[in-house]
Order: C-alpha cells, then structure tokens, then sequence
C-alpha cells in the first residue's frame, strides 16, 4: 500500500515528470497545492488527467483532495478521506467504486518517494522509498468528483497498488502501481476502455529503486521538513525483545553473584577465619623469642651461679584463635624442646608456687636439720590441700623443692 509520500515538486515540473512535453497545459484549482515532505490521505496534490470535450490533445494539470470520495456518496456524508486512499488494481474492474472510473477517469500522480512502514510486533519502522537517481516517479490512479450539500465540486483520487515486488517483499506485501517509462504512461491517460492494462500494473521490479530507515516522527502527519527524509541508523534487536529482557536481568544477576564470590574469596585469603591453624610465620616468631629468652636465661644463670638454684621459668608465648592463651616451660637442659599447656588461672598459680618456694629455701637455709624440715613442710602442706588445682600446685612445688633440698 501507500499512504504516506513526498511531494515537494514545483508546479511546472510535474508533466514534463508524467512525459507530458510540447503539449498544451492547463491548470485547475493549484493555489490549493502545498509541497511537502509528508504528504497524507487528505491533501492536495497535482494530477495529470486527460481534458474533456472534444480537445483529446489537451491535459490538465488538476489539485486534486488523496482518498477518493465516490460520486454516488451520501451529499451530506463528511468526507473520510483515508478509506479509499489506496485501490487494488486486480479489483477495479469489479468495484463499483472503480468500475466506472476506469474507462474515462484515469490520471497520473507524481511524486518524488513514498513511505512504507515494516512491522516488528507492536512498532513499524518507516523507510523512505525513491528512485537512486532521484527522478520523480509516477502511480497510475482513478479520480472521481462529488458534490456535497452545499453545491460544492469536490475531486478526489486514489492510487492504484499492486502485489510487492521480490525486492520489497521484505517490507510489505504490496506496492503503489510504478509506470516507469513514456509508454506505460501514455497507455494509461489514452488507452481506449477495451485496453488491456492488466500487463502495465504490475510489481515494479527494476532495480533502481532504493530505500533507507527514517524517523518514526514522520508517522504523525502534522511532522513535515527535510528530517522526514533523513536516514536514521537502526538498533540492532533480536526477534524477542521480552526474551531478551529477561536474559540481561539473569546475566547481570550471574555477574552480581561472581562479583560477590570473588570479594568473599580475596577476604578468606586476607582475613583467615578464627580456629582454623596458623600460617608457619607465628610459630618461627615464637621459636626466636624461646631461644632470645633461652640466652637471657643462661645469662643470668652465669652471673648468679652458686648462689640461688636455678628456677623453671614460665612465659607467655602466643595467643591463638580461640582466645586461650598458651604458656611455654622451659629448663636448663632443655632448650630445643618446649610443651604448652592452659592453665585456668595462672597468675594466681603461679605467684602462690613462688611464694612457696621462697618460704621453702629460707627454711631451709635457716639450719643444719633441713631434711626433717623438709618433711615438716611437706606434711603440713599436704594437709592444707581443698581442690585439684590446689593438688596439682603441691605437687608440682613438692617436686622442685625436693630437687632444691638435695643440691643443697
């Protein structure tokens, strides 16, 4: 089909366009015409049409209304100029719309392209439709006259269409009826009523005709200007938009989530979690600071040696994962080996066994009988005992004082 064109020719250009040169001209009704880039059902535009009377050699260039109005209409009928703006050329004979316009009552339209509109679901896209050089190109049409209540001659056409050719099938499946040569062009304004034009509307298939995408602006009549003219560049789309929606949500939801997984792994590798084993690099630091405090140790016991027994040192080593704190033994013979353990509360341990053992070597110290001392001391301790962990203190006490008492 063809409901929307340009027409933006001058008057005199537009029968030398339908081949009509070195014949008289006449003029009718053309200070109605308007050039314009978006030409709708409605408009005026200039036809070229055979003259009546007796003058066969004459033709008239007429302003005519696009959408034909049938003669027989109802007088007091509105015009709808949209529903007969096209007419199936394998019809017209059949019609009475177009049958009793087809023997005296047939013209030429010029135009410089038409727009044709490509359906992709709910939206048409709109190409622009010329000749690649740039020539005006003419429809074969039928026009008819009617008067409405008022007494007024109102002349309307409409443009005859065909089944598309192979090179627009792609767009549409029909066409506007092209007569592409002087031929054609003076077969349809003087062809007798017994012609046969059967074999003049058909699909135009040379490949001169070119096309292009435009603005969908140009949809809305009201549009006009170079602009409706001006090749657009196309979106790339697949064939189901809605698909293709939902498949970008579940990508950027993938990406989200790798997103997410990565920047768990980089804290795992950065910020170990509490209670799983320590890299290797603590336990070297702590192997340093047992052998610093050996040689401290060694030191001290060099400087002081015959004066005081040598005492068991415990020392706060490191803190793991669980809030527990470990402590390390250590001895004069021992001083490549080391054994951890917890205690429950071992300042308080630790300051009693102390305490202990003070008293216990200056009792010792204080004269000659420090053997039976010793088993005084023990006895009494041992009575004094109320918990394990008391127990294990007397023991532990026990065992270095028996040391000290025999060195002695």
């Amino acid at each position: 089909m063809c409901g929307r064109s340009r027409c933006t020719l001058r008057a005199d250009d537009i029968p030398r366009a339908c081949n009509r040169t070195g014949l008289p001209v006449r003029t009718i009704n053309m200070d109605s015409y308007r050039p314009s880039y978006n030409v709708a059902p409605g408009s005026s535009l200039p036809v070229v049409r055979r003259a009546d009377g007796s003058d066969v050699d004459g033709f008239l260039l007429h302003s005519m209304k696009w959408g034909l109005i049938p003669s027989f209409s109802n007088k007091t009928e509105k015009p709808n100029f949209y529903k007969m703006f096209n007419a199936r050329s394998e019809s017209i004979s059949e019609k009475a719309s177009f049958r009793s316009l087809l023997p005296k009552s047939r013209c030429l339209v010029a135009v410089e392209g038409f727009y044709e509109w490509k359906k992709d679901g709910s939206k048409k896209q709109p190409y622009y439709i010329h000749f690649k050089d740039g020539r005006p190109m003419v429809f074969a049409a039928l026009y008819d006259s009617w008067e409405n209540s008022e007494g007024e001659m109102l002349y309307t056409f409409t443009i005859l269409t065909t089944s598309s050719s192979s090179a627009l099938q792609w767009l549409h499946d029909r066409m506007p009826v092209i007569l592409g040569n002087k031929e054609s062009t003076n077969a349809w304004l003087n062809g007798s009523s017994s012609s046969k034009f059967d074999m003049m509307l058909k699909p135009y298939e040379d490949s001169d005709l070119v096309w292009y995408p435009v603005t969908p602006a140009m949809g809305k009549p009201t549009v006009d200007g170079p602009e409706c003219i001006k090749e657009i560049q196309l979106k790339t789309k697949g064939k189901n938009p809605i698909s293709k929606f939902f498949l970008r949500k579940q990508i950027k939801e993938q990406e989200s989530n790798l997103e997410e997984k990565s920047l768990f792994d980089e804290s795992v590798k950065t910020s170990p979690v509490k209670g799983l084993k320590e890299d290797p690099i603590p336990i070297k630091e702590m192997k340093v600071e047992q052998e610093s405090d050996l040689e401290q140790k060694n030191s001290c016991d060099k400087s002081d040696e015959g004066s005081q027994p040598k005492r068991l040192k415990h020392e706060p080593v490191t803190v793991d994962d669980t809030g527990t704190q470990s402590f390390v033994k250590k001895g004069d013979d021992d001083k490549a080996k080391s054994s951890a353990y917890m205690l429950p509360n071992e300042e308080t341990v630790k300051k009693q066994t102390k305490q202990e053992h003070e008293e216990f070597v200056a009792d010792l110290k204080s004269g000659p009988d420090r053997h039976d001392k010793l088993d005084t001391i023990l006895v009494k301790k041992k009575g004094n005992l109320k918990n394990a962990d008391d127990t294990k203190s007397f023991v532990t006490s026990s065992i270095l004082n028996a040391q000290i008492c025999y060195s002695i």
